[in-house]
């Protein structure tokens, strides 16, 4: 009975870990056949909703990006933040990673990202694919 009460509580763990350990492709997203769509970029051509896409994130980021930081780090001139990441294939932004001349301004454009909306996922040869995706945020310290 222990035996067969250990096998039934072991098994679908296994069999769990075995679908997240599945390997999904991932597409750069200037590769993509059909890269994520952010909402209000779906009723464009592909291209098309490339650059809305990048358009969208690139005007999300810089009216939630809190540029008064770098300033009060004593941070000034042109500050250049790389912000890289994934777009999963549930439409989420996963694994935020940032470089920066500060790791508050890191954590700032990591926490920025991270709110990004949910996005209608990237696909290739009609399956759905992880997307990564590279951002620069440039702006100006007086």
């Amino acid at each position: 009975m222990k035996k067969t009460l250990i096998l039934l509580l072991v098994l679908p763990s296994l069999l769990f870990s075995q679908e997240i350990k599945e390997n999904i492709e991932a597409v750069p997203f200037a590769m993509i056949e059909n890269v994520p769509i952010y909402p209000g970029c779906d009723k464009v051509s592909n291209e098309k909703k490339r650059k809305c896409m990048s358009e969208k994130i690139a005007k999300f980021v810089q009216k939630e990006f809190n540029k008064t930081l770098a300033g009060r780090l004593g941070l000034s001139g042109r500050q250049r933040i790389s912000v890289i990441f994934k777009i999963d294939t549930f439409g989420r932004v996963i694994v935020p990673r940032a470089r920066a001349p500060h790791f508050r301004l890191e954590k700032e454009a990591i926490r920025v990202v991270k709110m990004l909306p949910i996005m209608k996922p990237g696909t290739q040869d009609g399956k759905k694919v992880i997307v990564p995706y590279s951002l620069p945020i440039i702006f100006d310290v007086n």
